[in-house]
């Protein structure tokens, strides 16, 4: 602590007494406010590094929501990987992938081919009102919201799985296209880093980033780990597809039941956490 008086009785000018802990000295008022100021200073940065260092044991203590942690998002990468290689086959259109969609529309109706263009309309307006219903969810259900979107992806699912033959492009190119919306508005980070599990892209450049960094040293503890952490969100997607693939040709009428299960899992660890926290 910094105390400051000033003695106008027994100096010809003022002088300002600073004390610090039991070390005393008499200064002028100028040598005194840049002590003063230095002394705060360091306390600020005192302040700040010990704001961290409860941050980093947070961390380790298992601070981390239950939907941001490594097991969950790969989990989610998988069905993200998965439903988009099972609506191309079946559909023609990307689930997740709305840049795709999008450059198709325009591809087909530059060409005058307004058929095809209308085709990849569906699944745009349907990944739209995904994300508004997981805007509206998120306000509306704070911290349960994952498990409820999950809960609702299941659903559908398994109501698209049973209109597959009925009505198989309302049931795929609506139905699939909410569902990856309100996947990719809910699910946004792991372990408090923004990340995608229907997409690759910004995961691959995190990853890449990431090991260029440590690389080229003084890169911040953990970053080889975040870097692994991104790799293994592509290899899983890529897996997701590749199953989606397999499955969705050799028994086209099961082939959601993969994705269904993966997220069965997803929300039982999503309730098991609120559970706890709730205890």
């Amino acid at each position: 602590m910094i105390h400051l008086t000033v003695s106008m009785s027994h100096f010809p000018r003022r002088f300002a007494e600073i004390s610090v802990g039991k070390s005393r000295a008499l200064l002028d008022p100028d040598q005194a406010l840049r002590a003063a100021r230095h002394r705060l200073s360091d306390d600020a940065e005192f302040a700040t590094a010990g704001i961290i260092n409860m941050s980093a044991l947070d961390l380790a203590a298992g601070a981390i929501r239950r939907d941001e942690t490594v097991e969950i998002v790969l989990l989610l990468a998988f069905v993200g990987g998965y439903i988009d290689a099972y609506t191309w086959i079946v559909h023609g259109v990307m689930a997740n992938a709305q840049t795709a969609n999008l450059i198709f529309l325009w591809v087909y109706a530059t060409a005058g081919d307004w058929t095809k263009a209308f085709h990849f309309v569906p699944p745009l307006l349907a990944f739209a009102a995904g994300i508004v219903i997981a805007a509206w969810l998120r306000r509306a259900a704070g911290e349960r919201a994952s498990a409820i979107s999950t809960l609702l992806e299941i659903l559908l699912l398994i109501a698209i799985s049973i209109l597959h033959n009925r009505l198989p492009d309302l049931a795929g190119t609506l139905g699939i296209s909410f569902v990856a919306a309100m996947q990719t508005a809910i699910f946004t980070r792991v372990e408090g880093v923004v990340c995608s599990t229907v997409m690759i892209t910004g995961n691959m450049r995190q990853a890449i980033e990431a090991v260029f960094l440590a690389a080229a040293g003084g890169a911040p503890l953990g970053t080889l780990r975040r870097s692994g952490i991104f790799f293994a969100l592509c290899a899983v997607f890529g897996l997701g597809a590749a199953l989606g693939a397999f499955a969705t040709k050799a028994i086209p009428d099961l082939a959601l039941g993969l994705p269904v299960v993966a997220l069965l899992v997803v929300l039982l660890r999503c309730e098991a956490s609120h559970q706890r926290a709730v205890q």
